[in-house]
């Protein structure tokens, strides 16, 4: 049973900085990708960035380049977000997910349908 539990969500100030955590636990992981995700009110899900786990190649959506940084820990089987600049358009509950049989290319990462499983996500709130 493959499990994905997200963590390190809260209220921030415009400018603050978060680190989400990302435990998976159930199997080997060192075939997956990993991804985080976020969903605003009445918005459809995005992709936010993405970790390959075998190679430590990442790839991101263009509005957070530069801000947020995603990395893995082989001995915690944990992946992070580090948020940094957060702006109040970053709000919105993040989203931790799994392919078992990711694509060779980064920027496909990015869909949804790919993913086998999701964590239950955490609450993000950027506001003044």
């Amino acid at each position: 049973q493959v499990t994905l539990a997200e963590s390190g969500g809260g209220s921030v100030l415009p400018g603050d900085s978060l680190r989400l955590s990302c435990a998976l636990s159930g199997r080997t992981f060192s075939r997956y990708v990993v991804s985080w995700f976020r969903q605003a009110p009445g918005k459809e899900r995005e992709f936010v960035a993405a970790i390959r786990w075998s190679d430590g190649s990442t790839y991101y959506v263009d509005s957070v380049k530069g801000r947020f940084t995603i990395s893995r820990d082989n001995a915690k089987n944990t992946v992070y977000l580090q948020m940094n600049s957060l702006k109040p358009e970053d709000t919105a509950v993040y989203y931790c997910a799994a392919d078992g049989a990711p694509p060779q290319t980064m920027r496909l990462t990015k869909l949804v349908e790919n993913y086998d499983y999701w964590g239950r996500g955490t609450q993000v709130t950027v506001s003044s």
